[in-house]
């Protein structure tokens, strides 16, 4: 017996499918909006759940990943009455079971009802979760999990692998971690970086050259692709190449044998390929500067990687590793972390990810030298500022006046009047901590606010804040 949810703001909908579902002999809920539908979520842990695209508060659409992300990850399956292509394929993008159109059948309720707990139950009786070597793999949230057991399948398999991801998420990590779980792993992992390859020289570092075939080829060299010779080869940020070069590089995947620039015969090279990008190749295939033909060649596995803003708890974990990895370099003891620079690190939003995250650690420990404790001034100060930007915001937002009793039309103060005030308590707020972290210094202090001097100076009189 499974646990089944139904999220339809249409009540008669619900009670039908919740009957119908009830009538295989598996266990219900409904609810009639997404939030409703979180809570029933937390409180029933369904296998699998049904779900409108348009409810009261929110697109069934935009909510999947969110839902497929919360444990125990049920399988989504959406129904709506007004869908069309492009919502289909965005509800298969965000990971849905099914997308099954209004007015419902009988067939198209129970046929993916029953495929979706039949995958389910398989997955469910393989074993655990493999144990992987995942060195500098750091994080058990559930999006970094759902990552590794794409990495397991893939080393397990001869497929093609195409990571995508933000800047900084760690590819490469997760490329060397498809290697080395694999049965390639005592073999070459190499790496090309290919917005590093210089126009000129590409097809001559990736397939080599005879001695003598141009000027400055003294000495006959073998590529890249020989090199990896029964390893992996991890096309680094692919989007780069160049189109011209994606031809050769196309016919190399397929048939394993290239010949080197000036050599009168073939060579062979059985690699297992891995890529990784932070461009949308689909995108560049549209636009016609990526060959569709070489992705399709290439996503033979897909895995994207989160950024670290969506890996909630990984932080600390992240942070208190490369804390400690530091203390091991330098021999010396363990730094304490005071709370307030956790909160600093939890405030700002990391566009740069995992590995901006690990460089500001380091210039953290270099400022802190002897000190035996992390403060959050021990942080570069473009992050204090954009968490402390955040933070203010955040407590703006709440502090706006509220109305616990219904007032009068004559005493409800205007929304421009609103606004003032909210603004006028933002921007005194800010100015003082901005001060206090500078402490006092105005070119620091303009630096930071982005605010010219007489400006900040303006704003100080206006507030009656003294240096």
């Amino acid at each position: 017996m499974a646990k089944v949810l139904v999220i339809d703001d249409d009540k008669m909908i619900c009670d039908t499918l919740q009957t119908l579902i009830n009538s295989q002999g598996h266990e219900t809920a409904g609810a009639l909006t997404l939030k409703e539908g979180r809570a029933r979520l937390r409180e029933m842990a369904p296998d699998l759940i049904f779900l409108d695209v348009n409810l009261p508060d929110g697109s069934g659409l935009e909510a999947v990943a969110e839902l497929r992300r919360t444990p125990p990850h049920p399988e989504v399956i959406i129904i709506t009455g007004e869908g069309g292509p492009d919502n289909a394929a965005l509800a298969m993008k965000s990971d849905a079971w099914d997308y099954v159109r209004k007015p419902l059948s009988m067939q198209a309720v129970l046929l993916p009802l029953t495929r979706a707990l039949q995958y389910r139950e398989e997955k469910a009786s393989r074993t655990s979760r493999q144990v992987l070597r995942r060195p500098e793999i750091i994080g058990n949230g559930p999006e970094i999990l759902s990552c590794l057991d794409l990495v397991a399948k893939a080393a397990g398999t001869e497929a093609s692998v195409l990571i995508s991801g933000e800047t900084g998420t760690g590819k490469e990590l997760f490329a060397r971690a498809i290697h080395a779980n694999s049965d390639r792993a005592e073999q070459n992992f190499v790496v090309v970086d290919c917005a590093a390859l210089p126009a000129t020289l590409v097809e001559s570092i990736l397939f080599g050259h005879e001695k003598g075939t141009f000027t400055g080829a003294d000495l006959a060299r073998e590529g890249l692709l020989l090199q990896a010779h029964q390893g992996t080869l991890f096309l680094d940020e692919i989007g780069e190449l160049p189109l011209e070069s994606q031809v050769r590089l196309l016919r190399v995947l397929q048939e394993q044998r290239f010949r080197p620039i000036g050599s009168t015969s073939e060579v062979e090279s059985r690699f297992r390929v891995v890529a990784a990008t932070n461009r949308d190749l689909d995108e560049m295939a549209e636009a016609g500067t990526f060959r569709r033909d070489l992705l399709f060649r290439l996503r033979g596995f897909a895995i994207e990687l989160p950024p670290l803003r969506r890996r909630g708890d990984d932080l600390s974990e992240l942070t208190m590793s490369q804390l400690a990895k530091l203390s091991r370099h330098y021999r010396i003891p363990t730094k304490g972390v005071c709370p307030g620079f956790m909160e600093t690190l939890r405030e700002y939003d990391w566009p740069g990810n995992v590995r901006e995250l690990f460089n500001a650690l380091g210039s953290a420990f270099a400022q802190a030298k002897d000190d035996p404790t992390l403060f959050s001034m021990h942080l570069p100060a473009d992050i204090r500022a954009s968490a402390k930007s955040r933070q203010v915001r955040a407590e703006s937002r709440a502090q706006l006046p509220s109305c616990p009793v219904a007032p009068q039309p004559s005493s409800l103060p205007t929304l421009q009047h609103v606004r003032e005030e909210a603004l006028e308590r933002a921007e005194q707020r800010y100015l003082n901590d901005l001060l206090g972290l500078t402490e006092g210094n105005m070119e620091k202090a303009c630096a930071i606010s982005g605010l010219s001097r007489s400006q900040l100076y303006r704003i100080m009189q206006k507030h009656r804040i003294k240096r």
